[in-house]
């Protein structure tokens, strides 16, 4: 990305503030694949990571290959919001050295990133009862007034022109989340 188009964006920002875009959520993600004793070691890493309850996630067909029934728990999720969120988003992002690709940046400006090994993560021990488990970490960014199109009276879109898209997202995440956005190349 070019510094102009950066330093366009970042003027936009300045002239309207309801603009600027932030960190909706950050959701934590781990897919063991199977339910039981994993699932639930799996949740008490989630659990101690965040301070929240995770949520199973069940699956939605049968997979004979790989032994899944539907509808039988197989992941764990949780969502984080608010001033947790960024405090969250800080300390995983240290895991991957601060650095996301840009491949990882969707339309809407979201993005994710896997961590191999939940230890990476600076604070987190290795404990032998519960083991080692990789997980995905998902960033939904908006902007002001995006609750229009999730609240339940008085529902409406959000117009294109409000949107927020995968440059404003880079900008953001490289000057107020300082991370480091790589080519795929990288």
């Amino acid at each position: 990305m070019t510094v102009e188009l950066a330093d366009a964006i970042e003027e936009r920002w300045k002239s309207n503030p309801m603009l600027m875009p932030k960190v909706m959520a950050v959701t934590l993600n781990i897919a063991v694949g199977r339910s039981g004793e994993v699932l639930l070691r799996a949740g008490k890493v989630l659990e101690e990571l965040t301070g929240q309850k995770p949520v199973q996630r069940r699956a939605k067909r049968t997979i004979r290959e790989f032994g899944i029934r539907k509808r039988e728990p197989i992941a764990v999720t949780v969502t984080v919001r608010g001033r947790k969120a960024l405090e969250l988003l800080d300390r995983v992002a240290d895991a991957v050295d601060r650095r996301i690709k840009a491949s990882a940046f969707d339309e809407f400006g979201n993005f994710a990133f896997g961590i191999k090994e939940h230890i990476e993560i600076p604070g987190v021990r290795y404990k032998a009862d519960i083991g080692i488990f990789g997980m995905d970490v998902i960033v939904t960014m908006g902007r002001a007034g995006y609750r229009v199109a999730k609240r339940r009276i008085k529902r409406a879109r959000i117009p294109r022109r409000h949107r927020l898209t995968k440059e404003e997202s880079m900008v953001f995440a490289e000057k107020y989340l300082r991370l480091k956005v790589v080519s795929d190349s990288e």
